[in-house]
Formats: structure tokens, C-alpha cells, sequence
């Protein structure tokens, strides 16, 4: 007779059904609770850039670059209208002071000067003839004015000698009456020809004088012709040399027009473009540095252009000291100009992080020097090698400086 045998295990199947699910539940909850929830990416260590945060002197500048330009220019721009004649100094010639660079032609301008000297012979001759007739004029009035006086004393004898006849019965009082008549009106005649003669002179004196003034002005009109005829030459108005010359022989050249341009090389200035974000802390008088081979020359701002071109501006630099040998023309330079006072501050490398988190946040190594961690800082200025930390980072920690292109969102890196 068979017999049951009782089941002596202490973990029977039906247990292992309920108890694996049980044990599996809880191992990935502790899983999920324990296990680091940030976003990793992981990367070779070599490939990444690392460097200290150190604590030292920030110097507060920025590097741009500068072209040499001469310390004036001035421009040659046409005052009269022509055709070029001829080309006298080519382009890149050193001139003086009124040396004639090139000479133009202008018909209409000949054939007004010939116009404005004819009118001013015919009226220097009209005013030539005017004043002959004038005097004419004069010389018969005086002569009537002698006439009527020698009459005036005639007839004043007369009647004083009919008046002494008339007296003694001699004459009829008719013929004593007559005579004095006849004075007194001569006396008359003799004042109407003086008035006349006053009237007739203030007359001819205003008619010279404006013939005069009108004369004088015409002078004055062909002598501006004549400088006009002069501006034909064109003339360099310094020392200097001729930088540009856009002309050439028969050529039409405008009033106005820009036709050249001559450098002043008495001494020379650096123009330099700088980015927009620095347009409020540059300002006039501030220092800056130019590296040479053998030597380190000091500048100073000493204009700043307050226009803005694709997100630039331009400053104007002068040497502070004896202007350098050797500078030309057009040569560039690199120039640290610098923005504020050197102070204490907490600073790490220059990177190419920054384009990628501007400035807010990077990636901080752990102390097992395996891991990176993302962690917000705030940066203040920078300068061509570093930047200054305000927030967030401490000296003697590392980070990584190298694009974070790849690295996308992740909040932690793995170095291998």
C-alpha cells in the first residue's frame, strides 16, 4: 500500500512563483530611487580641454587689430568742370604745396572770359567817353557862368551911370528904369546858372561814380573768371604724397568730383574696428599697446567714432611718444587696448565653451578627476586670455574649456 511523503522543503515552487515577481519589483525600484537620474555622455579625456580655475591679477583689456594710416589725407576734389589735358604727377609721388598734378581744359570757360573782356572794354570806353562829355559840358557851363558874370558887371555900370544921369535930368526915367531891369535880371540869370552848374556837377559825380562801381565790379567778375581759369589747374593743397589720382587724359571731370587724394606722412595714426559690446567703456584717452619685434609702443585714444557698422565701430589711436621707424602705410597691427585697472579676481581660460553656454554655465571635473558635472557660474569682463568668474567656481578646481558641441544637454560627462 502506498503511502504519501510529505514535502519536507522549506521554499516550495508555489513560493518562488509569488516571491521572484516580489523580489524583482523591489530591486528595480531601489534601482530606480539609487541610480544617478542625470543625462550622461561620455568621451575620451584626451579629447576634451581642461584647466585650472586660479586666483591672480586680471588685466582688463581686449586685442584688436589696427591699420597704420596717415595722420591726415586730404582730398583733390575738381572746383572747375573740364576735360583732363594733361597728367602732370602720377600716382604714388611725393608733392608740394602747389605743385600742379594735372591740368584740364574748359571751351565755355575760355569763351566767357573772352565775353567779359569785350563787355569790360566797352564800358571802359563808354565811362572814357562819358567823362569827355562831362567835361565838355563843364567847360561850356563855366564859360557861360564868365559870360553872365562880365554881363552882370556891364549892366550894374550901366544902371549906376543912368541912375547919377537920371538924377541931373540927363535921362528919361524910362531909360534909367530899363537899365536897372536889365541888372537885376542878369543878377537873377547869373544865380539860376550857378544853381545849375552845382546840380549839373553832383549829377556828372553820380553818374562816374556808378559808371565807376559798375566798371569795378566787371574788373572783379573777369578777375574770378580768370581764377577760375586757374582752377583748371588742379593743385596739391599740402605736402604729402599722392595716395590716389582717378583721372585720365581726356576724361570729363565734374565740379565736385573726387579726382584724388594725398596722405599727409608727417606722422601717422592706427584705425581700429572694435565689437560693439566694448562702444561704452572706450572712450577718449584711454592706453594702449602696440607689440612690435623689437620694442612695445604706447598709444592713446584719441577719437572714437560713435557710428556703427556691421556691429563695429572705429577708434582713432595716436603714439604717445617718438613716432616708430620703419611704420608705413597700411600695415596691420595688433593692439591691446586696455579698458580698466588691473585688479584681483578669480579667472579661468579663454574656450570655446562660452559660444556654446555665453557664459553661464560649465562643465566642473570631480575630485576622482573622472567625471564633469554642469554647473552655473556667472562671468563679469574678459580679455583676450581669460575670463573673470563671479559666481560659482572656486581656485584650484578644473573645468573643461573645449567646445561642448557634442556634449548637447547632458548634465554630466564621463571621461575615459
Amino acid at each position: 500500500m502506498d503511502r504519501i511523503i510529505e514535502d519536507k522543503r522549506r521554499i516550495k515552487p508555489k513560493h518562488l512563483k509569488i516571491a521572484i515577481p516580489v523580489l524583482l519589483t523591489i530591486g528595480l525600484i531601489l534601482f530606480m530611487a539609487l541610480r544617478d537620474k542625470s543625462d550622461t555622455f561620455r568621451i575620451e579625456k584626451d579629447k576634451v580641454t581642461i584647466d585650472p580655475v586660479t586666483n591672480g591679477m586680471f588685466q582688463d583689456y581686449i586685442q584688436v587689430v589696427g591699420v597704420v594710416e596717415p595722420i591726415m589725407y586730404m582730398y583733390l576734389d575738381a572746383i572747375e568742370s573740364g576735360t583732363v589735358k594733361e597728367i602732370c604727377i602720377e600716382e604714388g609721388n611725393m608733392v608740394r604745396q602747389g605743385d600742379v598734378i594735372l591740368r584740364l581744359t574748359n571751351i565755355n570757360l575760355n569763351l566767357s572770359i573772352l565775353e567779359s573782356e569785350a563787355q569790360l572794354a566797352e564800358k571802359s570806353n563808354f565811362l572814357r567817353e562819358t567823362r569827355i562829355n562831362m567835361e565838355q559840358q563843364k567847360l561850356t557851363l563855366q564859360r557861360e557862368l564868365l559870360n553872365l558874370d562880365v554881363e552882370v558887371h556891364q549892366k550894374k555900370r550901366k544902371a549906376e551911370q543912368n541912375k547919377a544921369l537920371y538924377a541931373d535930368e540927363l535921362i528919361s526915367r524910362e531909360d534909367y528904369l530899363r537899365s536897372k531891369e536889365d541888372y537885376e535880371l542878369s543878377q537873377k540869370m547869373e544865380k539860376l546858372m550857378q544853381k545849375r552848374y552845382l546840380q549839373d556837377s553832383i549829377f556828372r559825380s553820380n553818374q562816374v561814380e556808378k559808371i565807376s562801381q559798375n566798371l569795378a565790379s566787371m574788373q572783379r567778375n573777369l578777375e574770378l573768371i580768370y581764377q577760375r581759369q586757374e582752377n583748371l589747374n588742379v593743385k596739391a593743397p599740402v605736402n604729402g604724397q599722392l595716395a590716389l589720382l582717378n583721372a585720365k587724359p581726356g576724361q570729363a571731370i565734374s565740379v565736385g568730383q573726387r579726382i584724388g587724394q594725398i596722405n599727409v606722412l608727417t606722422s601717422f595714426k592706427i584705425k581700429a574696428r572694435i565689437d560693439e559690446h566694448y562702444i561704452d567703456r572706450v572712450r577718449k584717452g584711454l592706453i594702449a599697446y602696440v607689440s612690435r619685434e623689437t620694442d612695445t609702443l604706447q598709444m592713446v585714444v584719441g577719437k572714437v567714432y560713435p557710428e556703427v557698422r556691421d556691429g563695429r565701430f572705429e577708434v582713432d589711436l595716436f603714439f604717445s611718444g617718438k613716432l616708430p621707424e620703419n611704420i608705413r602705410a597700411g600695415q596691420s597691427y595688433n593692439v591691446g587696448l586696455q579698458l580698466g585697472e588691473t585688479q584681483q579676481a578669480i579667472m579661468i581660460p579663454r574656450g570655446s565653451f562660452y559660444q556654446s553656454t555665453g557664459g553661464q554655465w560649465i562643465y566642473v571635473l570631480e575630485a576622482d578627476g573622472k567625471t564633469a558635472i554642469k554647473r552655473n557660474i556667472r562671468i563679469g569682463r574678459q580679455n583676450p586670455r581669460s575670463y573673470e568668474v563671479l559666481e560659482g567656481l572656486r581656485p584650484g578646481e578644473k573645468v573643461v574649456t573645449s567646445g561642448y558641441d557634442l556634449f548637447g544637454k547632458n548634465d554630466k560627462l564621463v571621461l575615459k
